[in-house]
């Protein structure tokens, strides 16, 4: 019921219009939000309000695959930060620019720079035997899936976002992650494949810093957990023993921690 629903109302209403009604669906989204603006630290109130309406305006206008909550867990994340951490924040995977946009004013905050790794090519061809989530819906994840271009999301960026903390690497994660060494304080994964999420997690977590946070929104599907679970590929590929890992097999939004 819920399904039909949803293909009625893409279809009936304009694209910013069914962008503002699934925005408002969720009402986990809500009470993070409220949480979000009442909870202590860094920011002021006005500014915690003032960040929640630019969130809502930016997922209004660009499609998400992600809500708020998730978001917002990830932003506070970011605020929260140890002080004098050193290190780049990166988003592997950045879709139409939505997240990527979002991010940006959270990089913008605390005075850090965003690193944007995506083909801008959509999903790579692959072979993965991708059926159903954790939840038990049906998964499709094909070719050219989640397809933004550079220009598209620049542009998302630099409307909603701060376009000037961002710097996009263009390509496949397997040619542009080898050659990127610079320190990480967080990043955030989107992007699906069990190979992709081994690539960044083979080039990427060796970067992040002691007291850094690693987020994955793919901890939904199960290939991808697979590999967060593969204590042999955390040693043999990433170099270290397999971390403490919140939220797996359990929640779509994952966490890691870098203690040591």
């Amino acid at each position: 019921m819920y399904a039909k629903l949803t293909r009625m109302l893409r279809r009936v209403l304009p694209p910013a219009g069914y962008r503002f009604v699934k925005a408002l669906r969720h009402w986990q989204d809500m009470v993070a939000c409220v949480l979000f603006i009442s909870a202590g630290g860094k920011l002021s109130i006005r500014e915690r309000i003032k960040l929640v309406k630019k969130l809502y305006v930016i997922s209004i206008n660009i499609d998400s695959s992600h809500t708020q909550k998730q978001m917002l867990e990830y932003i506070k994340a970011i605020l929260s930060l140890p002080s004098g951490i050193e290190g780049v924040l990166v988003e592997a995977g950045c879709y139409k620019g939505s997240s990527t946009a979002k991010l940006s004013l959270a990089a913008d905050m605390i005075g850090k720079d965003l690193v944007v790794f995506d083909s801008f090519q959509g999903l790579p061809e692959h072979n993965e035997p991708h059926d159903r989530n954790i939840y038990g819906v049906r998964t499709k994840l094909e070719k050219g899936g989640y397809r933004g271009t550079l220009e598209e999301v620049r542009e998302n960026v630099r409307r909603f976002g701060k376009i000037d903390r961002c710097r996009f690497m263009e390509g496949w994660f397997d040619s542009t992650m080898p050659e990127f060494k610079k320190s990480v304080s967080a990043a955030f994964l989107d992007v699906d494949l069990a190979s992709s999420t081994r690539t960044c997690l083979k080039y990427l977590y060796p970067l992040l810093e002691t007291g850094g946070v690693l987020y994955s929104h793919d901890g939904d599907l199960p290939l991808v957990t697979e590999v967060y679970n593969d204590s042999v590929f955390w040693l043999k590929e990433v170099g270290c023993e397999k971390p403490l890992i919140k939220g797996l097999g359990k929640t779509k939004l994952i966490k890691v921690i870098k203690n040591a």
